[in-house]
């Protein structure tokens, strides 16, 4: 018995996508992207929320309703065999069930699941919409833009799903040609099949027992009602099988971008300015913003709506009150307007007085103040959160505290994908991993003993500029003897310290 998040972790192979030449990586509870500008750090993020985005939402893969077609042909699709495992199983299994499947989920029968894993096979359909769906979250109008410059094979996706004690992954390949974008699925074979509800309660107001009976009793022909509520519970079904069978990618993702100060300073401006041209007539419509740009704006305008706020998780609204004390020096608020419009405020520590705009404060708080109300608001356990550049406007000592702060999110059950420049971040996270080896009892002395890391729940990938291929090739980077990520920030500062070492010398001599 396992859960969504028990085996290997997901791996994702990339080649000749954007500025990527190669890429081959695996995501961890912390994956951390790291290396010069323009090496495809923030292609590949974007990449994967594009795919959490796809994969996200199973209606999208209720394909299993294809199988059965109408004009009284079930019988020619379903053996008896079937119908009797569907409607025995149905009865003793989900009707008007309360409890929720639980972690495990709950298994399938072979019958049952050759119907589900069947509809899989049929993905090659989805190309389109998922080629689509990474348009927009890249802002562009056509997928192949996406290829790497001078390549001519086209690129390349593999999405590899490892379930426990099954040698053989789920792969879900998807191919971008210049000319059409393509997704294919290879599943293994008996690959057992388990239904999740992700806490969700389960029900249906048709007793399939008696529906199948009557089927039987006709000769396997039906009329097209019992033949509608089969194909509704074949659907649920499907949706329901979809997180095991995708894995992490089932999971809601939320994408912060760089330069989340400018957007929370001009976030009412922006998006009166979109509306008011969403609303003008134009002979040439354009994609003002991509989709993560996008998302974001609108995450931020329904945050002004109090009945869509999640209700807060004690753990992740604890490491958000510690991100105010221990980074902001103070306290981030929304405020409501009569419109549903929210603004966003500042109250410093010990203040009196009003709050402050987040456009009258400095630029660290408005860069980490929609971490905070992400992790109030919006986030939970088992999302995925990814935070482009975290270290933005923020003091090394900050960079710091705030990589203890990205530990603790991980710590209560968020994973985490960032990417950035800092070495500061990757020097406390290398700290947190080695904190690791340590006993319970040896680290709880330590004052951030507690958000210890193993080396299995962090990985940390650099982006390597190469002339063969003219691209980047990422490689993860394991902690050295050192105790160190070996990113290159040592080497800048051996070669501006041997600078220091010749103007010095030459300095003395012209005394």
């Amino acid at each position: 018995m396992s859960d969504l998040l028990s085996g290997k972790p997901l791996e994702l192979e990339v080649s000749n996508f954007g500025p990527i030449a190669e890429a081959k990586i695996n995501l961890r509870p912390l994956t951390v992207f790291v290396g010069p500008s323009n090496t495809g750090k923030s292609y590949l993020a974007v990449l994967i929320y594009a795919l959490h985005r796809f994969f996200g939402n199973s209606q999208r893969f209720s394909g299993i309703s294809s199988l059965l077609p109408d004009n009284r042909k079930l019988g020619k699709r379903l053996s008896e065999e079937t119908l009797r495992d569907l409607g025995e199983w149905t009865e003793v299994n989900l009707m008007n069930r309360e409890e929720p499947f639980g972690k495990s989920g709950i298994p399938v029968p072979d019958s049952i699941a050759d119907l589900i894993l069947s509809a899989l096979t049929e993905f090659n359909f989805l190309g389109d919409s998922l080629g689509g769906e990474i348009n927009r979250c890249f802002g562009i109008s056509k997928t192949s833009t996406l290829i790497r410059k001078g390549n001519r094979s086209g690129a390349r996706i593999v999405i590899q799903r490892h379930l426990p004690d099954e040698p053989v992954p789920f792969a879900h390949t998807l191919e971008i040609k210049a000319s059409q974008t393509k997704l294919s699925t290879t599943i293994p074979e008996r690959v057992p099949v388990r239904l999740y509800d992700l806490n969700r309660k389960v029900r249906f107001p048709f007793s399939m027992r008696l529906i199948v009976d009557r089927m039987l009793s006709a000769g396997v022909e039906s009329d097209k009602d019992t033949e509608r509520d089969v194909k509704n519970l074949t659907r649920n079904l499907a949706d329901f099988a979809v997180p095991h069978l995708i894995g992490l990618l089932h999971f809601p993702a939320f994408y912060l971008p760089s330069d989340r100060t400018g957007v929370m300073h001009s976030h009412a401006v922006m998006v009166s300015s979109l509306i008011k041209s969403a609303t003008t007539p134009s002979s040439t419509p354009t994609s003002m913003l991509s989709g993560v740009l996008g998302d974001f704006l609108e995450q931020l305008v329904y945050l002004g709506n109090q009945s869509y706020r999640q209700r807060p998780q004690k753990d992740l609204s604890n490491i958000g009150g510690r991100i105010e004390r221990n980074v902001l020096g103070g306290t981030v608020h929304i405020k409501e307007s009569e419109s549903g419009y929210p603004s966003f405020a500042y109250q410093p520590e010990g203040w009196k007085d009003d709050d402050l705009p987040l456009m009258n404060v400095s630029s660290m708080i408005s860069e980490l103040a929609p971490v905070v109300l992400y992790l109030r608001h919006i986030v939970r356990r088992r999302n995925v959160l990814i935070v482009e550049e975290p270290e933005s406007h923020l003091h090394p000592a900050m960079q710091v505290e705030f990589t203890r702060q990205l530990a603790a999110i991980v710590r209560s059950g968020v994973r985490v994908i960032v990417t950035t420049h800092s070495e500061w971040l990757l020097e406390e996270l290398a700290n947190l991993v080695q904190l690791s080896e340590l006993s319970s009892n040896r680290r709880s002395g330590i004052k951030y003993g507690g958000e210890a890391l193993s080396p299995e729940e962090v990985g940390v990938w650099l982006f390597e500029p190469k002339n063969r291929p003219k691209g980047s090739v990422v490689k993860e980077i394991p902690l050295n003897e050192s105790g160190l990520f070996p990113s290159g920030f040592s080497e800048v500062a051996s070669a501006l310290h041997n600078e220091w070492a010749e103007i010095s010398s030459q300095v003395e001599k012209s005394q």
